[in-house]
């Protein structure tokens, strides 16, 4: 495959995308953002947990 070909085969492709709008891509940002916070979060009390656990027995 020629290297035209494959470019104009990626522009048709591209514009048959359907991007999402201002809102949605806001939207969705905020879920990203959130669900990142939590999993931090959770990760971040389990570290606590098992740093205070394994002090203990070790101390």
């Amino acid at each position: 495959m020629n290297p035209i070909a494959y470019l104009r085969d990626t522009l048709s492709e591209l514009k048959q995308v359907r991007w999402p709008s201002r809102d949605e891509t806001a939207k969705l940002t905020v879920i990203v953002i959130a669900i990142s916070l939590l999993v931090g979060a959770y990760i971040g009390a389990l570290d606590l947990t098992f740093t205070k656990s394994l002090s203990l027995i070790f101390k």
